[in-house]
């Protein structure tokens, strides 16, 4: 059993003021694999005092000894990836070479691409040469609550906190209590890289405790959340008394336009895309729309790809998916799935129950629904766990329809051999993301949605700006 009861305040691991001991559940086994502690009012106070104190010479210290700092981060995060890939794959269930190859590896690039951003982004500049002596300046908007989820533990923590530092904000980061023990090591490795005392902090807790503490703390100047879009609405409320910005990365219910023309290979990679990290993540394809001429045999080959997926222990080496986070996550999945069930859709795959061989643990069948109507819960809500919604559609303008009648708007797949359909998709899908015939997007590219998927950019030099103001200056003497 790990004990990690301390919180990462002003340079320092430090005992909680207020402590509230929480398990945290390991998902493959039902039992605790480790304790920590819940913060209160008071830890959150000092953790935001720490990031105040600091922000002025933070924001002083030049972009190249920030981006210095970033670097060495990099360097001890490479050094300790196998640690990390252990403690995702522990806490919140990802198989452990998914977690090596996908999850911890997910920190690297992300730190790597900051870094690159940042040697060449432009914290000043002249506004144009018709105006002489206007000068526009991007200053760090100051201290920032980061609130990450436990799907991606470090995808979210490093679009974040790396893009903080490098902007020259100060913040508290408050991970997922499901998923503590990999931001706790993340805070070991940005101490270890020597970073100033209050310039990053670490406070555990729930969104009801610290999480609300820090969206209505006067002395925050910005939050960056991940998570559901209910939350994301709780916390805009909250953060509206003190005009705080918000970035919001919420929820998804990604459609997959799968046209008669489209390759081969495109109904499995939608299928395996869905499912991928055990159907927990925002991004997920969970919508397949397929044209009718070859709807059958795409139904047809999903239900085969799907009951091919093996489901096991996080800690075993091979490619299946593991289990689901928690205990709530999977009643709410096993709902859905009944649910699916009772209001018509054609059940080709899995189901609900654990899979065959598996009585313990948060495990659930790799599911696809056929004949999936616009109407139906399975085709509306974000389910979050390995299940799949088919549904047909006639023609082009008919699919367009289909796939931006949804709240959400993250991202969008288009699967088709016709380039000037591709871009039309491109053009009339509504959301932050579109991704066509299987080509993962651009280092540097923005991740982020419309609608309620949320508002706000995350990667590249959108990420950086994020964190920054705009300042015009008039007057100003270049070299003086």
């Amino acid at each position: 059993m790990i004990d990690k009861h301390q919180f990462y305040i002003n340079g320092a691991w430090v005992d909680p003021k207020e402590a509230s001991v929480h398990n945290v559940i390991n998902p493959s086994t039902e039992e605790p694999c480790a304790t920590i502690s819940l913060g209160g009012q008071a830890d959150t106070d000092a953790a935001v005092a720490a990031a105040k104190a600091a922000f002025p010479a933070w924001m002083a210290t030049p972009a190249s000894e920030r981006i210095a700092l970033v670097e060495r981060i990099r360097d001890i995060y490479a050094e300790r990836s196998e640690d990390m890939a252990q403690a995702i794959s522990v806490e919140m269930g990802a198989p452990i070479d998914m977690s090596r190859q996908q999850q911890a590896s997910s920190g690297t690039y992300h730190i790597d691409g900051f870094i690159a951003e940042a040697r060449k982004f432009s914290f000043a500049h002249l506004l144009g040469d018709h105006a002489p002596g206007s000068w526009i300046r991007h200053e760090p908007i100051g201290v920032c609550a980061m609130i990450t989820p436990w799907n991606w533990p470090m995808n979210q923590v490093t679009l974040k906190v790396i893009a903080g530092l490098v902007a020259g904000c100060t913040m508290v980061l408050k991970p997922s209590e499901e998923s503590p023990l990999s931001a706790m090591l993340f805070a070991e490795i940005v101490d270890a890289a020597g970073c100033p005392p209050g310039v990053f902090n670490l406070v555990n807790g729930d969104g009801v405790g610290v999480g609300s503490q820090l969206t209505s703390h006067p002395d925050v100047d910005m939050i960056s959340f991940t998570g559901s879009s209910r939350a994301g609405t709780l916390i805009s409320k909250s953060a509206a008394d003190t005009l705080k910005r918000v970035s919001l990365e919420l929820g998804g219910k990604g459609a997959n336009l799968i046209f008669a023309d489209a390759d081969e290979k495109a109904v499995k990679r939608g299928v395996l895309h869905c499912m991928n990290n055990s159907g927990q993540s925002c991004n997920a394809p969970t919508r397949m729309f397929v044209q009718r001429e070859i709807y059958d045999q795409a139904v047809e080959t999903a239900a085969t790809v799907a009951s091919s997926i093996a489901v096991g222990p996080a800690s075993d080496e091979g490619r299946h998916i593991g289990p689901v986070v928690n205990e709530v996550q999977f009643n709410k999945i096993q709902d859905l799935i009944q649910k699916g069930i009772d209001e018509g859709a054609r059940l080709v795959a899995g189901g609900t129950g654990r899979p065959d061989g598996l009585n313990r643990g948060f495990y659930v069948k790799p599911t696809v629904f056929a004949d999936v109507t616009t109407d139906m819960t399975v085709a509306r809500e974000e389910i979050f766990g390995p299940v799949l919604s088919i549904l047909p559609f006639e023609g082009e303008e008919d699919g367009i329809a289909m796939a931006n009648d949804t709240p959400y708007g993250l991202t969008n797949y288009v699967q088709t051999s016709d380039p000037a359909r591709a871009n039309r998709l491109a053009r009339a899908l509504r959301s932050g993301m579109v991704e066509m015939n299987g080509q993962s997007r651009g280092a540097g590219a923005p991740f982020g949605g419309m609608k309620q998927s949320g508002n706000g950019r995350e990667g590249g030099k959108w990420g950086i700006e994020d964190f920054l103001e705009v300042k015009s200056v008039s007057g100003w003497t270049e070299d003086a």
